[in-house]
């Protein structure tokens, strides 16, 4: 049996996407980058060579050795492993916190969206007035309200990127509803649930799943700023912007204490924004040919 035109056009386009992203060398480099990144997190136990919360007072701010590979902190903690394990928390900060984005605006977008009118003025008008603070005060905000922990920052990061995904949904909605094929599906008697969930919503995922990608940065970025400033994970917790905080202390005797969490920090969020930048280039039509 021959398969239907639109499930060959579909894999053909899968493909094109596919060898369009393997031909751009920066974002197969931010490919592997987040790969090495997730690896070293998930399999943390196995890799880490010491105990990250274990403390040796006589070892403290020692440099680089064959014991400490990274050197140690203030408190005698190898560095090497407490950034290990200080990638599972960023990692983690900052998938959750755009997974809450995109459910929440996500569902604003479709909805302005779709129902439009004074539906969409008021949602509109309200991701205006969350747009109108700058992002990293409004999550302070938030997270100074709710009281700082690792949850709350994820909350508070969520929160500030709802409006860029309702936007961006919003905005292919629009598009979208007006299609022949969502007319065909109204003609045929489908209820608008059914409508948006098989005909609207898989047709947007390109542009948000590709928002998300670069957002992932952005988060782990923010996170580790509010981290630096004490709104995030609570000491002796690993996390990169305290471990950074902690370390500015001693940057002219122990300069490797804060330099290496940053680098951590530089890196995920170059191989997130180079990883982003590629799919959004693949998935991008007007680069089809």
């Amino acid at each position: 049996m021959e398969a239907a035109p639109n499930q060959i056009k579909g894999q053909s386009l899968v493909k094109v996407s596919a060898r369009r992203f393997m031909k751009n060398k920066g974002a197969v480099a931010g490919g592997i980058i987040v790969l090495i990144f997730i690896f070293s997190a998930v399999f943390a136990p196995f890799i880490s060579p010491h105990d990250p919360l274990e403390s040796n007072l006589e070892d403290a701010l020692k440099s680089h050795s064959w014991k400490y590979f990274l050197g140690t902190d203030e408190q005698g903690r190898d560095l090497l492993s407490r950034i290990i394990y200080g990638g599972r928390l960023s990692l983690a900060i900052g998938v959750v916190s755009v997974s809450i984005a995109i459910v929440l605006g996500v569902f604003l977008g479709l909805v302005a969206g779709y129902v439009g009118g004074r539906v969409d003025n008021l949602i509109m008008r309200f991701m205006d007035i969350l747009m109108a603070f700058p992002g990293i005060l409004l999550a302070m905000a938030i997270v100074s309200a709710l009281g700082p922990s690792t949850l709350n920052l994820m909350i508070s990061i969520g929160v500030y990127s709802v409006p860029t995904f309702a936007r961006v949904v919003r905005g292919s909605v629009l598009s979208i509803k007006e299609m022949e094929y969502v007319e065909a599906a109204r003609a045929a008697g489908l209820s608008d649930f059914l409508i948006v969930l098989t005909h609207v919503l898989p047709n947007c995922v390109g542009p948000f799943m590709v928002l998300a990608t670069l957002r992932v940065a952005t988060a782990i970025l923010v996170g580790a700023g509010l981290s630096f400033l004490g709104l995030g994970p609570q000491p002796p917790t690993p996390e990169w912007g305290a471990m950074l905080s902690s370390g500015r202390l001693y940057l002219r005797g122990a300069w490797w204490v804060a330099t290496y969490p940053g680098f951590a920090i530089m890196f995920v969020v170059l191989g997130f924004n180079l990883l982003g930048d590629g799919v959004r280039d693949a998935l991008d039509p007007r680069l089809r040919t």
